[in-house]
């Protein structure tokens, strides 16, 4: 297998990421758009120098965090709306209208995150390890350890206020 095509195989068994990358830190369809685009580009550019060092969809999710991130700051755009995953929306006829205004205000209040706090935030909700979140984000195990202990505060802090 030559490496375009080891190249589209990766793409196409983590193409989830770039999405969901893409989305979370973007607006407009449009924007993800342009964004998972850089986010391909980047990751072909970079494809020889993966190492094998982590999996490759760490690598995969920090070269698509970075560019997402690189992106919002030069278009210095602010992203307005997050889609959340949560257990909720894997069952859609499951969400009460209760449920669906609990889901609003915690996507209005973390969209208030910076950009660190919500890749963090969306690794976590991927199920990643702390381990796997250091590598990504390039902070120590310790350190994501507390920043999710934090973000999960804060989160619970502008929550209580609201209700």
């Amino acid at each position: 297998m030559d490496k375009k095509e080891r190249f589209i195989k990766a793409i196409q068994e983590n193409e989830g990421i770039i999405y969901k990358v893409a989305t979370f830190y973007t607006n407009s369809k449009d924007d993800r758009d342009d964004v998972v685009q850089e986010i391909i580009y980047s990751l072909w550019k970079s494809f020889d120098s993966f190492k094998q060092m982590s999996s490759l969809s760490t690598w995969m999710y920090q070269i698509a965090m970075n560019v997402a991130i690189f992106h919002l700051k030069k278009s210095k755009k602010t992203v307005t709306t997050i889609p959340i995953e949560t257990g909720l929306l894997n069952s859609p006829e499951s969400i009460t209208e209760n449920d669906e205004e609990k889901l609003k205000v915690l996507q209005e209040h973390v969209k208030d995150l910076n950009l660190l706090d919500k890749g963090i935030l969306m690794l976590y909700l991927e199920n990643k390890s702390h381990e796997e979140i250091a590598q990504i984000t390039g902070i120590s195990k310790t350190n994501v350890g507390t920043k999710l202990s934090r973000i999960k505060e804060k989160l619970k802090s502008k929550i209580n206020r609201t209700v």
